[in-house]
């Protein structure tokens, strides 16, 4: 388990390279990584390529005993290619070109920006081939990165025909699956079909939801194509590519079958200002939201083979979020932690020293600017050392939680609710499971989940026949599975299901949904009754018909009154539960531990504080608190391996020993 650290040797004087890695040496850095954002300083005018700077900073990081991951630069195209070819730039739905200035300026399906690529990447890979400190790349630099997925080009206008043109084969199977008789939408040939620009009011949702599926297959396209061309220049080198916090327009499951293990940024201080629906708190605001950090780690470790990696660990203050408060002392320490106990391999700071020039001034590193040390620096160099002498071990998870980014691009084109969000759904089951001390895999929908005893799938809005028949064989088998609002309404082209919801996954879950309803902010008639006591629910609300199940949950208030809101078919050997509501967290915590407890899956008998959470990986238990209070910690005969069991505020706890040795007085 190792530290890393990222680095811009073209930002600093030569004379300033020996001595920033002799001390990332002395930090007990691990990892070196270079070059995403260097095209013009590797090739400052077409054709004049200026690898030596690169290669004298890689030939450093060899000499001092550390290992270099360089970037493809592709993610900043230089000046003189956009004057050379115009059309490499995206294109706003209006038409209006993302100009030269910034970053990510690029279109994917430029055929003339997809052969510069080839050609960079490919002198790149073939120049380091052999350099012995080189161990991998990171394709590119965050995909996606401010709203860069979707671009309306013609060069997209060409290749999505042609998507579709594979994709249903003719004209008339598109209209008929689309359900283009609506509005007068009907196309008698695939040219007439262009990317949904700027029109008046909604665009057809099943040309939405595949403008959207091709955008991120595009992507894909064009990361394989770099991984392959380095794996050609070297197949022993590690090929990866840094995802962000709960971002939806890319399928990574998809860009992960060509790396060999996904990373992502994290960047705590900073998520639950953008991602929350209340305003981010005190604690909050020094060391993020632990379950939100957690999710997105056991999302990228199980979007690709390998375990994972956080290629950008916040370092210190950062520049970007409204608030750009300071993190708490030791807060880079917990972070690295945190990854670490949850399956990363690597944690790599981002970055080594703040620069004195460009976008991102305000952002900290791990050295200030005048190349003392910062307060992340010395979180880093002791994160460095604790985590060496942790041995290294898997995580297993009894639970999986299912991400289905199809039914996420439906349901934010037709949300219905202005409190509607598919990410913050998801985080309600995520905390409630984590808040009983339970390891959880983020999977998509065609995954395995023979070996999980429970799964949970909220709002999985798109259904066909194959995830019916997957389901259906893993309750056959014995598994406990969880249906949330919005299910099966909708078939794979986004059109409602003739049968009412949850379409294919009715028998199965032995409901049939009668009437729905959104359900505004604090409600007063937002109440039900779950097995004999009362909870709160928000934003969306579903009338149930229990064909065959057992209802366990009605509404207690309201128009509703009376009628069934949860059930519960048992399907021997297995069960299928059904939740026609939003839950708050009480309630979200009581269907948690129900489904944990028909699946026999070792749960906390009480939910943990909220700001604290275990995490399990080989023979190790982390605990880890994220309140500036301290709590106690009985580990019984455990072993400590680092901290005590009085865990300071913003601090953590390490034992030899499982979840189940871990009791926090509350």
């Amino acid at each position: 388990m190792s530290i890393g650290v990222c680095y811009f040797p073209e930002h600093w004087p030569r004379e300033r390279w020996t001595t920033d890695v002799e001390q990332m040496a002395e930090a007990g850095i691990e990892y070196v990584r270079m070059g995403e954002f260097s095209w013009s300083r590797l090739e400052p005018r077409p054709g004049e390529l200026d690898f030596e700077w690169l290669e004298t900073a890689v030939d450093l990081v060899h000499e001092h005993g550390m290992k270099a991951v360089l970037c493809t630069p592709t993610a900043t195209p230089p000046k003189w290619l956009v004057d050379q070819h115009p059309d490499i730039l995206q294109e706003e739905p209006d038409g209006s070109a993302r100009h030269f200035g910034s970053r990510r300026h690029y279109c994917f399906n430029s055929e003339t920006y997809r052969e510069q690529t080839d050609r960079i990447v490919t002198v790149l890979a073939e120049h380091f081939a052999d350099h012995p400190a080189v161990v991998g790349w990171q394709t590119d630099n965050e995909y996606g990165c401010h709203d860069t997925i979707r671009c309306y080009c013609d060069d997209c206008a060409t290749a999505f025909r042609i998507w579709l043109r594979e994709k249903y084969g003719g004209i008339d199977t598109l209209n008929e699956s689309w359900g283009t008789t609506f509005w007068s939408q009907h196309h008698t040939d695939f040219e007439e079909i262009d990317p949904p620009r700027h029109t008046v009011t909604d665009h057809h949702p099943g040309r939405l939801l595949d403008y959207h599926r091709f955008a991120s297959a595009s992507v894909v396209s064009y990361n394989r194509s770099q991984a392959d061309r380095l794996r050609e220049a070297n197949d022993d080198w590690f090929v990866t590519h840094n995802f962000m916090f709960d971002f939806g327009q890319l399928d990574p499951y998809d860009v992960g079958d060509d790396l060999d293990f996904a990373a992502w940024d994290s960047y705590p201080t900073g998520f639950p200002q953008v991602a929350d629906d209340d305003p981010a708190d005190a604690d909050e605001l020094r060391v993020g939201n632990l379950d939100q950090i957690g999710f997105n780690h056991d999302r990228y470790r199980c979007a690709a083979p390998g375990n994972f990696w956080v290629m950008e660990q916040q370092p210190g203050a950062i520049n970007w979020p409204p608030e750009t408060t300071q993190p708490a002392k030791g807060a880079m320490r917990l972070w690295a932690h945190h990854a670490v106990a949850h399956g990363a391999d690597v944690v790599s700071y981002f970055r080594w020293r703040r620069c004195l020039e460009g976008q991102e001034q305000y952002h900290a590193g791990l050295r200030k600017r005048d190349g003392t040390a910062d307060r992340g620096y010395h979180d880093a160099t002791a994160a460095a050392a604790e985590l060496a002498d942790l041995d290294r071990g898997s995580v297993t998870a009894p639970v999986a939680l299912v991400l289905d980014y199809e039914s996420l691009w439906a349901l934010d084109e037709q949300a219905m609710s202005p409190d509607f969000d598919y990410w913050n759904h998801l985080h309600t089951y995520y905390h409630a499971l984590r808040g009983r001390g339970v390891q959880v895999d983020v999977l998509p929908t065609d995954a395995d989940f023979e070996d999980y005893d429970a799964v949970l799938a909220p709002s999985l809005h798109l259904v066909g026949d194959d995830v019916e028949s997957a389901f259906r064989r893993y309750v056959e088998s014995g598994g406990h599975l969880l249906f949330t609002i919005r299910s099966g309404e909708k078939d794979p082209h986004n059109k409602l299901h003739a049968t009412r919801p949850p379409g294919p996954l009715a028998d199965l879950a032995g409901v049939r949904v009668d009437q729905h309803e959104s359900v505004p902010a604090d409600s007063p008639d937002a109440r039900l009754s779950y097995r004999g006591e009362r909870y709160g629910y928000r934003t969306w609300a579903e009338w149930i018909d229990a064909d065959d199940a057992r209802v366990v949950g009605q509404y207690a208030t309201g128009i509703g009154e009376g009628r069934t809101a949860i059930t519960v078919r048992e399907a021997e050997p297995g069960s299928v539960a059904y939740v026609g509501i939003w839950p708050d967290a009480e309630l979200a915590d009581a269907l948690v531990s129900d489904v944990l407890t028909r699946a026999n899956v070792t749960h906390a008998a009480d939910p943990l504080p909220d700001r604290v959470r275990v995490a399990h990986r080989g023979d190790l238990t982390w605990v880890f608190n994220y309140s500036s209070e301290p709590i106690d910690v009985d580990v019984g005969d455990a072993d400590v391996r680092l901290g005590e069991e009085t865990v300071p505020g913003y601090d953590l706890l390490v034992i030899e020993g499982t979840p189940t040795d871990v009791a926090v007085e509350r």
